[in-house]
């Protein structure tokens, strides 16, 4: 099978790390697994092999937002060239690319499926902060007619996956038929990887990783983007810090190319108000589950999320969480039971959530080992490649049939 994405490892992000644990997964149940993908960084070889994946990287070369349309011209010659190393294509953030995928599935009569990573895809609403950036509307007449063509392209996929209810909500509303061709598959966890710690492990890891010497470390992981909450969490971090000096808030990511990036203001906010001491940035980093492993608390106040993987990776290490009910998060946390849930935008919740546990260390494990159960029980990523392989298998039976 082929999986189509914009970028893929050694790209780090939510996206790339699910499609990465999908191909591994299924290569270990025995598929034959390539991944086409656009090549980000010119540093990248156009062919390279991890393990028995190998990935085929596509011009136009570098980090620029618009490059992804690059993509969709390249991947038309590339799909019919490596024709016959796949029988079904799997797209992975269907927005621009997906219109290659399923012109190319009809015309070899290969399988398409299409899933949206992010809330927006099929709507268009995605597409908001790009066109607003370049003074551009999605109320805009020729955008209505171009989000209008391609949605009635792409309704031709074999299968959609919607990673939350939301999702599968957004795909019904835009003309997808339900019953035979929306799927729900949640994200998946390695809980190899994302598991957690002895204390005696934690406070190891803190030295290693240079985190400050407090008692509770607080942490972030995602990007440093706005609409992840991030200015009002520093906002209300400074009225923490006076009442818990011995708590630290750890910042784990980079702003990115992201048109959201907010991680100049950031640093500048706690630069400003004194916050160094209990304020920590880590940068872009790989070993995510050690930072996870080394803390006490998660939070991720993010105002719009379409899954929210880094909240399933903190419950995998026991991690108690404080979220947002946005997205696929309101299917993943129950307030009170496996998580605090807090309003976005609510500077007096995210303050009291953070003060609860901060202050309640009991509570906050036991919230911690019910997250903990959550992820083993429903996120693991044995049992989410066993969905697509079901899924597979039912869509290679339908193309068996006669007529």
């Amino acid at each position: 099978m082929c999986i189509f994405t914009e970028t893929y490892f050694p790209i780090v992000g939510g996206g790339e790390t699910q499609a990465r644990l999908l191909a591994e997964g299924l290569v270990a149940r025995g598929f034959a697994v390539i991944v086409v993908t656009r090549r980000s960084d010119p540093s990248m070889a156009p062919v390279e092999r991890y393990g028995d994946i190998t990935v085929y990287r596509l011009p136009p070369s570098g980090r620029q937002h618009l490059k992804k349309w690059g993509l969709l011209l390249s991947s038309f010659p590339a799909l019919y060239r490596l024709r016959g190393h796949y029988d079904l294509i799997l797209v992975s953030g269907f927005r621009v690319i997906g219109i290659a995928a399923v012109l190319m599935g009809k015309l070899l009569r290969k399988k398409c499926l299409l899933k949206a990573d992010n809330n927006g895809e099929m709507s268009g609403e995605f597409f908001r902060g790009g066109l607003e950036k370049s003074g551009w509307s999605t109320s805009a007449p020729w955008f209505k007619i171009v989000l209008r063509l391609r949605n009635r392209l792409l309704r031709g996929a074999d299968a959609f996956i919607a990673i939350s209810s939301q999702i599968a909500a957004e795909f019904s509303a835009s003309g997808v038929q339900p019953s035979a061709s929306i799927h729900y598959i949640p994200n998946s966890v390695d809980t190899v990887v994302f598991r957690p710690v002895s204390h005696q492990e934690k406070i190891a890891l803190r030295r290693k990783l240079g985190l400050p010497p407090k008692e509770m470390l607080v942490i972030y992981t995602g990007r440093l983007v706005s609409y992840k909450g991030l200015p009002l969490l520093v906002q209300v971090w400074e009225r923490i810090h006076p009442v818990h000096p011995n708590a630290a808030l750890i910042l784990v990511g980079g702003g990115s190319a992201d048109i959201y990036n907010c991680e100049a203001w950031l640093k500048e906010y706690v630069h400003l108000h004194g916050l160094e001491e209990s304020v920590c940035f880590t940068g872009e980093v790989r070993n995510v589950h050690e930072h996870l492993q080394s803390a006490d608390i998660f939070v991720f106040p993010t105002e719009k999320e379409a899954f929210g993987i880094s909240v399933i990776e903190a419950m995998a290490c026991g991690l108690p969480v404080i979220a947002t009910p946005v997205g696929g998060l309101g299917d993943i946390l129950v307030d009170g039971q496996n998580g605090l849930l807090v309003s976005p935008r609510d500077e007096q919740e995210l303050l009291s959530a953070l003060h609860a546990l901060i202050s309640d260390r009991k509570r906050a494990e036991s919230l911690g080992s019910a997250a903990l159960q959550t992820s083993r029980d429903r996120y693991r990523v044995e049992m989410v490649t066993e969905s697509y392989i079901q899924l597979f298998n039912t869509l290679c039976v339908k193309k068996a049939l006669p007529g």
